[in-house]
């Protein structure tokens, strides 16, 4: 008795599923992807010098009180306009810029205040400008 052999369907591995899901992920990742594009402060870092003792001297320190009112090295002003902490700065410098100046602020301080001895300073010329804080109650 002879047997008719059957006739063997080749197996095939369809593919075109498998790339279209490869696809949708390769889609997916790219459209969720953010770009973030970082941008970068050049900042001068000040360098030591043997003059510290002599810049420490000569430094004009600009103190602002909770209520705003100014003080100049020390000396308080008799009023909070710009014109007349103008005319103390230019005193204490006697007209020298390059001298360090110190915006000392309490936290409580309006900040108005604070950018008024800011416009002050820099329409003066001073370009070597720290602002530095004081806590209103240290207690708290």
């Amino acid at each position: 008795m002879k047997f008719s052999r059957r006739v063997r369907q080749e197996v095939e591995v369809n593919l075109t599923p498998l790339i279209d899901v490869v696809f949708l992920l390769l889609i997916f990742f790219m459209v969720s992807t953010t770009f973030t594009k970082e941008t970068h402060l050049l900042i001068d870092l000040p360098e030591s010098s043997s003059q510290s003792d002599r810049v420490a001297d000569l430094q004009i320190e600009v103190l602002i009180t909770q209520e705003g009112d100014f003080a100049v090295n020390g000396v308080a002003l008799i009023n909070r306009e710009q014109r007349t902490l103008r005319s103390a700065i230019v005193k204490v410098s006697e007209g020298d810029t390059a001298i360090p100046m110190v915006i000392t602020a309490d936290s409580a301080t309006p900040h108005q205040s604070v950018v008024t001895a800011m416009d002050v300073a820099g329409q003066l010329g001073f370009s070597r400008l720290s602002i530095t804080t004081t806590l209103a109650n240290p207690a708290d």
